[in-house]
Formats: C-alpha cells, sequence, structure tokens
C-alpha cells in the first residue's frame, strides 16, 4: 500500500515542497531514495525506536521511502514524523481519517517518540499556504513562529502519538492562532539600552543620529574606553520602527539560521549583529556545503557591528565590498546558488593605533615610526569608500562623567530620526528599492545633491586643504543631504556641507603622520 504526504525542504530563505512517498511490499531491508543525506537515512533508526516506543512495529517487509523531486538534495532531520506517519498508513497500523496529503508535516523525532524542534519553520509556513494545504503539523516549540502565518490551520503536536491520534481522528487539536500585529506593536520598541544612560559625548550622538537617519554607514575611531561599543549599542533604538514587511523578511533569515528562540514569534526589533574579529568568511557571508546565512545576512534590516576593524582578517573584510553595494550576497555551488538579503548599516569601531592612545589629550602614544599608519591601512580604501562617517571619539572627562545632567533619550532622537526617513521616503517614492539617503547611486547623488556656488567653493577648499579623495566626494554629498533632512530644509546649505566634510577623517591626508 502506498502511503503520501509533503514536507519541505529551505534553499537559501524560500522553501520548496517535498513529496514523501511509503510503500511496504515484499520483500527485505529498508530504502532510501530521493538524494537524501546522512541525518535523513538516519531517521530509520529514529522512526523505529520511536514505533516500538507506542508500541507499533516497523514492517519486517521491503520499505521503501522515496523524497520527491529527486534531483534536490534533503538535509536535516525534520521528516523524521512524516515518514514514520506514512511507514503507520502504509503498514495499516493507522487507518487516517484526516487525508495525510492535505497537510505539510515536519519534524525530529527522539528515541521515545517526543518532537523536537526544527529550523526554517517560517518559509515552511508561507510556502504551505501559497500551495494551498489545510494545515501544517509540526512540533509544539516551533507553533508559534508557524502561526505567523494567517489562513493556515497550525497544529502542535508534542509526540508521535499526538499526530497519530488527530490524523485518525480521535484526538482534536486546535489550530494555534497568534495575533501577528500585536505582538509586533507591543515589543517594537524594547530597547534595554537608551543614549540617556550616556554622559557626554555629544558629537558622537550627533554623528549616530546623521547615520541612523541616513542609512549611513560608520566608523568610530578612538581611544580604549571612550566608549565606542556603548554608543554602538544603542544605535538600534533611535532606528526607524521595523516594518511589518522588514520584520517577516528579518524572521524568515533568522528562521533558516535557526536563530529563533524556543516557542519564538516574529522578530519585531531591529537586529544588532557583533560577530568576534576571529570569524571567519563563510561566516560572515555565509556559506557551507548547504548554504546557510552568515551575520551579514542575519544583520539585514539592522545593524551589523564590527568592533575592533583592524583586527578582523583582510579576507573576511574584503568579502564584505560587494554585499555592501548590492545589499544582498550570492553563494554559489555546483548543483545550486542561493541569495541571501543583507541590508544591514554597517557600524565599525577601532583604535587609533596598535597601542590605542593616538592623538589622545593626556596619554602619549608609545608606538614607533610608520607603526599608525601600518595599522590604519589594515582596512583597504575601497572598504573605507563604502563608509560615510569617520567619527574621532574622545574620552569622557570627569565633569561629564560625574554630571546630574540628564542626557537626550533615544526616543527624542528617534522622532527626528522618523521625521528626516518621511523626508526621504517622499523623494524615493518614484525609485523602487531606494529608502533612504546612503543608496542613492552616483547618478542620483548629482541630481538630488545639488548645492550653490558657494557649496561648491567650499568643498573644492575642503578637499584641497585637507587633502580629501576623490572618492569623499559622493559621501560628503549624501551625508550633507542627510543633515539637511534632520534640519527639515529642502537644500542643502553651507553650513550642512561643513558639517559633513568633518566627519571624512581618514581621507586626510598626514592624518596618521
Amino acid at each position: 500500500m502506498l502511503a503520501k504526504t509533503f514536507g519541505s525542504a529551505v534553499y537559501g530563505v524560500n522553501a520548496t515542497l517535498i513529496t514523501i512517498e511509503v510503500t511496504v511490499v515484499q520483500g527485505l531491508r529498508f530504502f532510501m531514495v530521493g538524494l537524501p543525506d546522512s541525518a535523513v537515512k538516519e531517521s530509520e533508526q529514529r522512526v523505529e525506536a520511536s514505533l516500538k516506543f507506542f508500541d507499533y512495529r516497523m514492517p519486517r517487509q521491503k520499505v521503501v521511502v522515496n523524497l520527491a523531486p529527486a534531483d534536490i538534495r534533503k538535509e536535516g532531520s525534520a521528516y523524521d514524523l512524516p515518514i514514520a506517519l506514512c511507514v503507520l498508513q502504509s503498514s495499516e497500523q493507522m487507518t487516517a481519517e484526516r487525508n495525510l496529503e492535505e497537510y505539510i508535516i515536519m519534524g525530529e523525532l527522539s528515541l521515545d517518540g517526543k518532537l523536537r524542534p526544527i529550523k526554517g519553520v517560517l518559509p515552511i509556513a508561507i510556502e504551505a499556504r501559497k500551495q494551498g494545504f489545510k494545515g501544517f503539523v509540526l512540533p509544539l516549540e516551533n507553533a508559534r513562529e508557524a502561526a505567523i502565518v494567517n489562513k493556515l490551520d497550525v497544529i502542535p503536536v508534542e509526540t508521535m502519538q499526538d499526530a497519530v491520534e488527530f490524523f485518525e481522528g480521535k484526538k482534536d487539536i486546535e489550530p494555534l492562532v497568534v495575533d501577528t500585529r500585536d505582538i509586533f506593536l507591543s515589543t517594537q520598541n524594547d530597547y534595554d539600552a537608551d543614549f540617556a544612560h550616556v554622559q557626554g559625548q555629544e558629537n558622537i550622538k550627533r554623528a549616530l543620529e546623521i547615520t541612523a537617519a541616513g542609512g549611513h554607514n560608520a566608523i568610530m575611531i578612538g581611544p580604549p574606553g571612550a566608549g565606542k561599543t556603548m554608543l554602538a549599542k544603542r544605535l538600534p533604538s533611535i532606528l526607524p520602527p521595523i516594518s511589518l514587511q522588514e520584520a517577516l523578511e528579518t524572521t524568515k533569515i533568522h528562521s533558516v539560521a535557526g536563530k529563533l528562540g524556543s516557542r519564538a514569534t516574529l522578530v519585531s526589533r531591529r537586529p544588532f549583529r557583533a560577530p568576534h574579529h576571529s570569524i571567519s568568511d563563510a561566516a560572515l557571508v555565509g556559506g557551507g556545503s548547504f548554504p546557510q546565512p552568515g551575520e551579514i545576512s542575519l544583520a539585514h534590516n539592522g545593524v551589523l557591528f564590527l568592533d575592533e576593524l583592524p583586527e578582523f582578517k583582510r579576507t573576511v573584510l574584503e568579502v564584505m565590498r560587494q554585499p555592501l553595494e548590492e545589499r544582498k550576497v550570492s553563494i554559489s555551488r555546483a548543483k545550486m546558488a542561493v541569495e541571501f538579503p543583507s541590508n544591514f548599516m554597517l557600524i565599525a569601531s577601532m583604535n587609533p593605533c596598535p597601542c590605542g592612545y593616538y592623538n589622545h589629550p593626556e596619554k602619549e602614544c608609545v608606538c614607533g615610526p610608520g607603526v599608525v599608519q601600518k595599522y590604519l591601512n589594515k582596512i583597504s580604501g575601497p572598504l573605507l569608500d563604502r563608509i560615510d562617517l569617520h567619527v574621532e571619539v574622545t574620552p569622557v572627562s570627569f565633569d561629564q562623567i560625574s554630571s546630574t545632567r540628564k542626557s537626550e533619550s533615544s526616543e527624542q532622537i528617534r522622532e527626528r530620526v522618523i521625521k528626516a526617513r518621511e523626508h526621504q521616503t517622499a523623494r524615493f517614492k518614484d525609485h523602487p528599492g531606494i529608502y533612504s539617503n546612503a543608496m542613492m547611486p552616483p547618478e542620483m547623488v548629482k541630481e538630488i545633491c545639488q548645492i550653490g556656488e558657494a557649496g561648491k567653493a567650499l568643498l573644492r577648499t575642503a578637499m584641497e586643504r585637507l587633502g580629501l579623495s576623490a572618492r569623499a566626494y559622493d559621501r560628503i554629498l549624501k551625508v550633507s543631504r542627510t543633515i539637511a533632512d534632520l534640519a527639515d530644509s529642502d537644500e542643502i546649505r553651507i553650513e550642512h556641507l561643513a558639517e559633513a566634510i568633518q566627519y571624512r577623517s581618514l581621507d586626510r591626508e598626514n592624518w596618521a603622520g
């Protein structure tokens, strides 16, 4: 007898329908076909142990399991539950009142028949609704994640026996319903860190406000203990609230990577990722024999913070160049090519030299001649070219630290950022795919960031006297456009340009001696 149901495989951030067929015929042995990997093949042992635990039996005949389409590689342990149910149906140990073919079924079995959580549930649920399935049977821990998708019956089960009784009609399991919009709105603004807790550093707060308002990349240069990391961690709290569409995109990526917690639901806050400098190329941009999203994709719609930038391997930093421009990363293998979105803001920090005290107002730098320049040269010109703001961070004085004056809160700063973003939304309404000033291509910069003769004269003088490179030109115009948006100005004025120019520290000749 042939039994049939459906599962799914995830490639990139999208799911593909997989048909699971089981037949029990005359003969011996258990066969699994359809390009399964080792984890899928091992399901035989898990399925047999689970069947015995609930007093069922593995047929002592020829059992053939087919995973179709046969030319797509299947990996992981999430096919255990559908295989077990099809074995019971095919060997007539289960008489299904509910049709197995109307459901997507996924779940990893323990040896005692309990179900373990799986990865990639949200893309699978989206695909199930798209394909018109009645419901999705899956482990209880994953149910809230799948319930984000409406018009789909999400059936949470704790054990294989629960699933058997559900399909036999002996047990009614109420589909889980989650008010996605309510959860989204109630947790959207929950941030632990707040700029109100930061004393001093008003110039750095201003630079980060500009960064958030225009979606720019930024690098902070300063001595140890100046507050670079503390300030960077507070940046998400002043970014515009994540939209529902962005939240779904971000949740899909975290679901595929298995980064959502137990009983998790929608990612309702902008992500903040801060990988250690020992990270590999593949861990940063994604990869592996079966490609998985990397840190730049996990930071999609949020912030990627690289602390101590020169300590990262050169190759690791260079692989970011293309994703920074295209806001996506393509990973190609011999038999497949997947694409992960990576629209993130890059925030980096670094010491000005190996000892950390070059240009320090009080402590003396002990680095030898040429050491500072060599240290800075670890960051390539092309990568630096993609960073709009270079911010010099100075230590906070005792008077500032001990001050009782209340600092401006993240909520107050965020209001100005949102207002600036509204200007940009109106400006780019006829340009799909462009949402912020930082995303403008060069031809659009010339059209939108026009400056008067006085502004051109200032910019020319700055480039000549400060030794600014040609690559700084577009960056200065983009940043000055953002500063004008924050000032609620339709045109870029002299003071906007002047402020933007000061954020190009690392472009200045002889900056490091």
